[in-house]
């Protein structure tokens, strides 16, 4: 039943019989306090999807789904407008958890107990919202993909899709086979975080390594010549600064 003040919650696991028991355990809840169950989803991009059409306050968000996991889930929810509250669940007493208690990051504990459920939804309003940075921090694999708000949803873009990355005074302009993106990223960041997909070829600009197609010389003025990289699926030539040569050689070999 929707109350004015109903604390909106969506279950997101992709286990349908946690799912239930979840759900089970908020029926109970709401004796104490009005709850609104918002909607259930049972992977990353339903929960996205599902955020995008309705706003919720609190998130019951499984850390281990398929195809994204809970935590670069959270990274993505965190680009919306107005991001509910995210109280962690697993089954696994893994890295994370710890890491979870440094930060004050919320969290329950598979099989999750009402007493515990009902002790995080009484404070869920109060929790210190997360940060980017320390979601970045606990997540111990790179996002499989880069979030981009647009009209207050979140667009997803696979990162194996990225042609490159190259900075845009405070932004990076994500490009695709298909058009660009624009998001309020550090490329230092992005570097760090997909050293293994991406490679540096100028300060300003990463490409991806799995889309370099090859090199050319491009003559300049005054007689001076410099490389440029060809990438797969986009007409765009990208200089190669004089520091990054080294990559043609490397790269180069591979392609022969």
């Amino acid at each position: 039943m929707t109350h004015p003040q109903a604390l909106k919650v969506v279950i997101a696991d992709d286990e349908t019989p946690a799912r239930s028991r979840v759900r089970d355990l908020l029926e109970d809840c709401a004796s104490s306090f009005p709850i609104e169950l918002v909607g259930e989803a049972a992977s990353g991009r339903e929960l996205l999807a599902l955020l995008g059409k309705a706003s919720a306050d609190v998130v019951l968000l499984d850390i281990r789904m398929p195809e994204m996991d809970g935590l670069e889930a959270a990274q993505h929810l965190l680009r919306l407008p107005e991001p509910p509250s995210i109280i962690f669940t697993t089954a696994y007493n893994d890295h994370a958890l710890q890491a979870f208690e440094l930060h004050a990051v919320d969290y329950l504990v598979k099989p999750i107990r009402l007493r515990r459920l009902h002790d995080a939804l009484s404070r869920a309003r109060a929790i210190t919202p997360l940060r980017l940075d320390v979601l970045q921090r606990i997540a111990a694999e790179p996002r499989k993909h880069i979030s981009v708000p647009e009209r207050g949803k979140i667009m997803l873009i696979d990162v194996s899709d990225i042609r490159y990355l190259r900075a845009e005074a405070k932004y990076v302009t994500v490009r695709t086979a298909v058009r660009e993106h624009l998001v309020e990223e550090s490329l230092s960041r992005l570097e760090q975080e997909f050293s293994e997909q991406f490679v540096r070829i100028h300060r300003s600009c990463l490409v991806a390594k799995a889309h370099i197609m090859g090199f050319e010389k491009d003559s300049i003025e005054a007689g001076e010549s410099r490389w440029l990289v060809l990438l797969n699926g986009i007409d765009e030539r990208l200089p190669v600064s004089r520091r990054q040569q080294h990559i043609i050689k490397e790269f180069g070999r591979n392609l022969q």
